[in-house]
């Protein structure tokens, strides 16, 4: 969770950097702030690997404090509990947390709107197959001179469909401009101004740019911001578009004028939303008109504002991607308790006590989670007990934000039996004659064990994208042949993922056999598992 609205925050900086810059380029040529944008979302999707790789930069932020009274050092503050828990009721057999509730809810969102894309895709792909190549001279003609005047290299096919509305460009390696059934009853001036238009699509590759956008809308659908971009977007593309037909010498009140009438026999909107770009969108028309009417805008690119505009965008991305933040206030330690299968485990009591030797208590509820509310930076001690388990007791320190979130795993207590042997004392030995002296053996020959079988573990991916780390230390039993008889792990302050992880390739290993003066013998080994992240 913690890394999802650490993503969502830098993204979000990003993107608001751009909508900031755009406003005030709002003068300048449509292009230009098309240009911002696209390399904004660009910009905010590669935040989250930038940050991996790139050096941190840490600001400590001091949260306020709270108002809330503190018990007195010495006496038992009790029960404190941040996260609510009932009475929990014994239970069956402990079942495996499901996922965390964001990350179904983000998979809920991204399934609607990655189905709406996907379906949008199926259909335009099947009015593209049901279309007519259109072999008319007049467009063929009007196409070929659009497009040497746009250096188009790429050949642009043009489809007559069945639909009276659908008037758009689709494509990158394959451009295709999709026309409505009334498209041949078109006079000549009209067929060159759409075909500009529609080609001016293609030369900017704008329906690759708005269908990646889609795609990083889809991924984020979550924040408002990248809607608010992905809809500029699109309408800056029709903007760039109409100032290159108008810088082709065309009349802007002559290109109006037809832009209204196909306005209106193209204003029924799709029952779907179609991934393509579409010239006569009624929501951009009223802009569109009033931009190309208006003599003072400047329609040109300029190439050294593009280069000043890019770097900023980047130098604000890379700090945002450097930047970290510890947090050095108050909050809510929490966390999860398992066992040594990954289960979670209700109904464990806790125990935190600081420097000063104040005491809280919780305990997990149904899922394993627990929590104390209003916990200050500093060096504490964690205690956890539950029948059948071996106590707890951790110490650690909480200065980062990411120590305020723990993982704590339980070992299975020991099982004990003392069994007495009682017999009545007899009154009187009888004497026996000495034994005779036995030779004492002398040993301590040993020849050490040779490993044949190695097996690496493997970083559990969970830990890999959570970016955690940890090492496991085991105690493993070399049985006579060599083999891994028993494995063991040796500490509670280790996430269950990497103790699986660790145990299963353990558990594979083959020793030659330990010989002690000759003879095979069992013997303990331990083992120390690292798992550390690299930055590179």
């Amino acid at each position: 969770m913690n890394a999802l609205i650490d993503v969502t925050l830098r993204s979000s900086m990003v993107l608001l950097a751009g909508l900031v810059v755009r406003a005030l380029l709002r003068k300048r040529s449509a292009a230009f702030r098309h240009l911002v944008l696209a390399v904004s979302l660009a910009a905010a999707a590669a935040v989250g690997p930038l940050s991996l790789v790139m050096p941190s930069w840490s600001v400590s932020i001091r949260a306020p404090r709270t108002s809330t009274a503190q018990p007195k050092a010495g006496l038992l503050a009790g029960p404190t509990r941040a996260v609510p828990v009932e009475a929990v009721k014994p239970a069956g057999p402990r079942q495996v947390a499901p996922g965390p509730i964001w990350l179904r809810v983000w998979l809920s969102g991204f399934f609607v709107t990655a189905l709406a894309l996907t379906a949008g895709m199926l259909r335009i792909n099947r009015i593209a197959s049901r279309a007519r190549v259109l072999h008319d001279s007049r467009w063929l003609t009007a196409v070929t001179t659009v497009a040497r005047h746009f250096h188009l290299r790429r050949n642009v096919v043009l489809l007559q469909t069945d639909a009276p509305d659908l008037l758009a460009t689709w494509g990158v390696l394959r451009p295709c401009v999709l026309l409505p059934s009334h498209a041949r009853e078109w006079s000549d001036e009209r067929i060159h101004l759409v075909l500009c238009h529609e080609l001016a699509h293609v030369r900017r590759l704008d329906w690759g740019i708005q269908t990646s956008a889609d795609v990083l809308r889809a991924l984020l659908w979550f924040n408002p911001l990248v809607w608010i971009v992905c809809t500029y977007l699109r309408r800056e593309s029709e903007l760039a578009c109409d100032d290159l037909v108008l810088g082709r010498g065309v009349s802007s009140h002559d290109y109006a004028t037809h832009l209204l009438d196909l306005a209106r026999k193209c204003r029924r909107p799709p029952s779907l939303p179609l991934p393509v770009v579409q010239m006569a969108r009624r929501s951009t028309l009223e802009r569109r008109i009033a931009d190309m009417l208006n003599p003072r805008i400047d329609r040109h690119l300029s190439t050294r504002s593009v280069g000043v505009v890019s770097v900023l965008l980047v130098a604000v991305t890379a700090a945002t991607a450097a930047l970290r933040a510890a947090q050095t206030g108050p909050a809510t330690l929490g966390g999860t308790v398992y066992d040594t299968t990954g289960a979670v485990m209700p109904g464990v009591t806790l125990a935190l006590e600081d420097v000063t030797q104040m005491k809280y208590e919780a305990q997990t509820d149904a899922a394993g989670r627990f929590g104390f509310a209003n916990v200050q930076p500093g060096h504490y001690t964690l205690n956890a007990s539950l029948p059948g388990f071996r106590s707890l007791r951790q110490e650690f320190d909480l200065n980062a934000r990411r120590d305020w979130d723990r993982a704590i795993t339980l070992q299975v207590g020991d099982l004990r039996e003392t069994i007495t042997v009682r017999e009545r004392r007899t009154t009187s030995a009888a004497s026996s004659p000495p034994k005779p002296a036995q030779p004492v053996r002398v040993g301590g020959s040993i020849r050490a064990p040779l490993k044949t079988l190695d097996v690496r573990p493997t970083y559990p991916a969970s830990m890999r994208d959570a970016g955690r780390e940890g090492v496991v230390p085991i105690e493993a039993i070399i049985g006579q042949d060599g083999t891994v008889t028993s494995v063991r792990v040796l500490s509670a302050q280790v996430h269950p993922d990497f103790a699986i992880a660790a145990v299963d390739a353990v558990r594979q290993w083959r020793f030659t056999p330990t010989l002690l003066n000759g003879s095979p013998v069992e013997v303990v080994m331990t083992v120390s598992v690292a798992f550390t992240l690299s930055e590179q």
